[in-house]
C-alpha cells in the first residue's frame, strides 16, 4: 500500500517458510524484504521509511514530523496489539493454504508459540470477542472520520490495514460486522489505489 501510495511498483516474488537463505542478505529471516538496487531492507516500518526518503517527490506517506511519529505509535499497536489479536482468530487456517513443504514447519514452529492450533480454533468464538476489544479505539476514531490520517489516508492507515489484509488473504473468517465504523473502513482501503488491495490472491476463494 505504501508503494501504491507513492505511485510506484515492485515486482512480486514467490516465497516460502523454509526458504530463509533466498533472504539471507536482508541479515534476517522474516518477509517482507524490499530489494532497490543493491540495497535490501526488511520490515515495514523501516520499507516505508526508505520509500519516503528515497522518493520525496512523491506522495507523502507522513504528514510531516509530528505526522510520522504518531505514524510510529500507531505501527508500533498494530505490531504488538492488533496483530496477536488478529493471529489467534486466524493462524489455524493457515497450514491449509500453505505449500506441503511450509506446512508441517509453520505448524510446529507457531505450536512451540501458541499452543495447538486446534485448541485455539475450538476457542474462535472468544478470541474474536477479545479481537473486537482490542480494535475499539479504531471503532471510536472511524466514527467520526474516514480514515485514521483524517480525510485521506496516510502511512499510519496503512500499517493497521496490512493486518486486516493478511487476515484476508488466509483465512474465511469475517473479522469485522457489517455495520462497524472499521469495516467501512477496510472496504475504502480495499477499493483505493485502483482497487490495488482488493485484487489480491485469497486462499480461500
Amino acid at each position: 500500500m505504501a508503494l501504491a501510495h507513492k505511485g510506484l511498483h515492485a515486482e512480486g516474488l514467490p516465497w516460502r517458510f523454509i526458504e530463509k537463505s533466498r533472504i539471507a542478505a536482508s541479515g534476517q529471516e522474516r518477509v517482507p524484504v524490499l530489494v532497490h538496487g543493491d540495497t535490501w531492507l526488511h520490515d515495514s516500518w523501516r520499507i516505508a521509511r526508505y520509500l519516503e526518503d528515497t522518493f520525496p517527490d512523491r506522495p507523502a506517506l507522513f504528514a510531516g514530523p509530528g505526522g510520522e511519529a504518531l505514524a510510529r505509535f500507531v505501527n508500533s499497536w498494530a505490531d504488538t496489539a492488533l496483530a496477536p489479536a488478529i493471529t489467534k482468530v486466524i493462524i489455524p487456517d493457515i497450514p491449509d493454504g500453505l505449500h506441503d513443504g511450509d506446512r508441517a514447519y509453520f505448524v510446529e514452529s507457531r505450536e512451540q508459540r501458541l499452543g495447538s492450533l486446534q485448541a485455539l480454533r475450538d476457542d474462535r468464538v472468544q478470541h474474536l470477542d477479545a479481537l473486537r476489544k482490542v480494535i475499539l479505539p479504531l471503532r471510536h476514531t472511524l466514527r467520526d472520520q474516514p480514515y485514521l490520517a483524517g480525510d485521506t489516508p496516510d502511512y499510519a492507515d496503512y500499517a493497521v490495514f496490512g493486518m486486516f489484509m493478511w487476515a484476508r488473504c488466509i483465512s474465511p473468517v469475517e473479522l469485522l460486522q457489517a455495520d462497524d465504523p472499521v469495516h467501512a473502513w477496510r472496504e475504502r482501503l480495499l477499493d483505493a489505489h485502483g482497487g490495488h488491495a482488493r485484487a489480491a490472491r485469497r486462499a480461500h476463494g
